[in-house]
């Protein structure tokens, strides 16, 4: 059975076939570390093997896209499942029907993105200026908001030192607020005609992993970007060659939540939003 280790991280034994279409099964420790986004695989627990041993082999977790029961795809080997990553299928076999439940649902559980709600920076713009204010401080400190590439951006206007303690809170306070990035929030720049701009997270066309990009509309294309600092896009995808924009039908086979997906002549792009109800709202733009 999975269980926990003192890292917090799912460890257990398990029977992988490592050379593929090969059907022999080879028993290895697997560690399951959400912190590195791996899966990692030894030939027995590190403890008993000499310090600084290698693995047998790392899957880095966003490559793995679903974990699903296998037994009738290999109905000869026992408490099978199977593990897509990238463009190579993994099976492996559990001890018994409850360690491979067990298993595809952490493994599952691990590999499933959930893109962060949306937080109003209104809200916080107001709890930093109140926090600036109040009289526990040596020091008042006013803040200036910018809006960059739809992203609230809070900086000190005066530059004036403060207390270690005020640092780190300031340090966290700008965290909190690029990791809570408003998607697709609306712009106004009279220059470029932007209509749509912010990060949702898209499937790969090669390897099939998740990743998230930042994606800008206008009114004769929608591209994506690697980040909202990128000034040169990945990809832009003229509206006119986009046949149909609706909500993915596949949205649980595929493991994703709020998918929608847009199909053009060459290929269909699937992306994941942080709420249903945007999925027809964005659909509605992109058409």
């Amino acid at each position: 059975m999975p269980y926990v280790d003192r890292q917090n991280r799912i460890c257990g034994f398990l029977d992988i076939e490592e050379n593929e279409n090969s059907g022999k099964f080879l028993r290895r420790y697997f560690i399951l570390d959400t912190r590195e986004d791996s899966l990692v695989w030894y030939m027995d627990n590190p403890q008993n093997l000499p310090s600084g041993s290698p693995p047998v082999g790392v899957i880095k977790l966003t490559y793995i896209s679903k974990v699903s029961d296998a037994t009738k795809l290999r109905p000869k080997a026992e408490f099978c499942f199977v593990m897509n990553a990238g463009m190579r299928k993994y099976f492996l076999q559990a001890n018994d029907q409850q360690d491979l439940v067990e298993w595809v649902n952490v493994l599952n559980k691990a590999t499933k993105i959930t893109v962060p709600k949306q937080s109003d920076p209104l809200c916080q713009m107001d709890n930093a200026n109140r926090q600036a204010e109040s009289p526990g401080g040596k020091k008042q400190v006013s803040y200036r908001t910018e809006i960059v590439g739809g992203v609230p951006i809070i900086t000190p206007t005066q530059k004036e030192e403060v207390n270690e303690c005020s640092e780190g809170a300031d340090r966290n306070y700008l965290k909190r607020s690029q990791s809570h990035l408003p998607y697709f929030t609306a712009k106004h720049p009279p220059d470029n005609a932007i209509i749509k701009a912010g990060y949702c997270v898209k499937q790969g066309a090669v390897m099939k992993n998740w990743k998230r990009r930042y994606f800008q509309l206008d009114e004769n294309t929608i591209g994506y970007f690697k980040s909202e600092l990128e000034k040169e896009p990945l990809r832009v995808i003229p509206l006119k060659e986009v046949h149909k924009v609706q909500e993915c039908k596949q949205s649980d086979i595929m493991m994703r939540d709020n998918l929608f997906e847009i199909v053009t002549t060459s290929r269909t792009f699937y992306v994941q939003l942080f709420s249903n109800y945007l999925i027809e709202v964005r659909c509605k733009e992109v058409k």
